[in-house]
């Protein structure tokens, strides 16, 4: 049982990493179009908070260090960028280094419950 939600909370944070890596790349491409879409910080904090439980609900688990460490890391770094952009007005790769991270730390986890 607790392999099955484990499974469901990295299917949740794969989902939300990618939609996030999504919007964080396609956000730019849109900007260029003269139709008044602003970005907004509440869509990034929303993928966060979402990324946020999925990592913590893992990281209670009996899950490998090094995992652990990718997604805290992960999702710290993308949590701090979003701060700095708010406060900067200014984007960072470090975004979506860490998107990637999220994503490779979450199907790693995955992988592990299949064996």
């Amino acid at each position: 049982m607790k392999t099955q939600i484990s499974k469901s909370l990295d299917y949740i944070g794969i989902s939300s990493a990618t939609l996030c890596l999504i919007h964080c790349v396609l956000f730019p491409l849109l900007a260029i179009i003269p139709v008044g879409i602003s970005h907004n910080h509440w869509i990034d904090l929303l993928f966060v908070m979402i990324g946020l439980y999925a990592v913590v609900k893992i990281l209670k688990t009996n899950v490998q260090k090094y995992i652990k460490a990718i997604l805290l890391i992960s999702i710290s770094s993308i949590f701090f960028s979003i701060i700095y952009t708010i406060i900067t007005h200014e984007h960072t790769i470090i975004m979506y280094l860490a998107g990637i991270g999220m994503i490779l730390g979450h199907v790693l986890n995955l992988k592990k419950h299949k064996h």
